[in-house]
């Protein structure tokens, strides 16, 4: 039993640090309709400034400055802001599948940079020792787990709460506006290029935050941890959850990323040992049907973006 409650606390940990990295694309496509195709490098950003400022110091590496770990929080969401600020101010003009082959190529250039760049990341061997707050509070596993848990909670139960506020504004009202019609949204005096850049921002803190409670629960980070596979999986968890809708983006976190795990587990056990190599490849084929047979089926997700009828309408 207590095996079983040690797998579904590790499980939810890093199923709700995936889901708020999900709110932040769902502002970006389900609100403002940006195609957001470089995720993983954004989630990379926030993962290295966290293992920079909260890490100890290492021999030949840049960092290791000891901060505490709600500075190493903010300190990400401030540098993956700042990464997508340059960025946008670069690729929003763009549109489609335009934006989203550039921001697929920047997140791969932030990857080679973080697998090259030794003296920062540490290169191929990464970043280790990023401390966990939890370890100094809590005795033993579980109790450690079960308190980081609280932890990404509270953070992600914030972090729903600031975009649920965002979408419910008039600022979020105008993102619906530009989605739908930016030509007609800039004919009120509006200036969508402005307002998308401020959505792109945004959702990328997000992210980075995404990033930075991953490595701190982890307590490693390298390049491997941000293959386009990880861009793929938030996509996929947004589209089945249902974009446009914040409960939609967090349900579709969770379900995917059981699936994930879940399909991970069937094949160590069933899949003959000598193809078993390819397990990675066979959950992608996986997550990649779900996605297929969602679109068809079920195009709004589970959880769609809620439409206000008014209450004249007539049927």
């Amino acid at each position: 039993m207590t095996g079983v409650i040690s797998y579904l606390v590790f499980f939810l940990i890093l199923a709700l640090i995936l889901s708020i990295a999900v709110l932040g694309l769902n502002l970006q496509w389900g609100f403002t309709g940006l195609f957001n195709a470089g995720v993983a490098g954004f989630i990379a950003v926030g993962a290295y400034v966290m293992a920079i400022l909260t890490g100890p110091a290492r021999d030949a590496v840049f960092g290791g400055f000891g901060l505490p770990f709600a500075v190493g929080l903010i300190g990400a969401m401030v540098a993956a802001g700042f990464a997508a600020l340059l960025v946008g101010l670069v690729t929003l003009r763009l549109k489609g599948e335009y934006l989203a082959v550039a921001t697929f190529g920047i997140a791969v250039t932030i990857q080679l940079v973080c697998l090259n760049w030794e003296y920062v990341t540490g290169g191929t061997l990464g970043l280790i020792s990023i401390p966990n707050p939890a370890r100094a509070l809590a005795d033993g596993p579980l109790a450690q787990n079960t308190l980081y848990l609280l932890i990404v909670v509270l953070v992600g139960s914030l972090a729903f709460w600031c975009f649920e506020r965002i979408v419910q504004s008039p600022w979020g009202r105008m993102l619906k506006a530009i989605r739908e019609d930016e030509e007609a949204a800039a004919s009120l005096g509006k200036n969508p290029t402005r307002i998308r850049l401020e959505s792109f921002v945004i959702g990328c803190m997000a992210m980075g935050l995404s990033g930075a409670l991953y490595v701190g629960f982890i307590g490693y980070v390298s390049p491997s941890d941000f293959l386009p596979i990880v861009t793929f999986q938030i996509w996929t968890m947004l589209i089945v959850g249902g974009s446009a809708n914040n409960r939609g983006a967090v349900l579709g976190a969770i379900i995917v990323w059981a699936v994930w795990t879940t399909s991970g587990f069937v094949i160590s056990k069933l899949v003959p040992t000598e193809i078993q190599a390819q397990g990675g490849a066979m959950q992608a084929i996986l997550i990649g049907l779900i996605l297929v047979l969602m679109l068809l089926g079920r195009p709004r997700g589970l959880i769609g973006e809620r439409i206000s009828v008014s209450r004249h309408a007539r049927f």
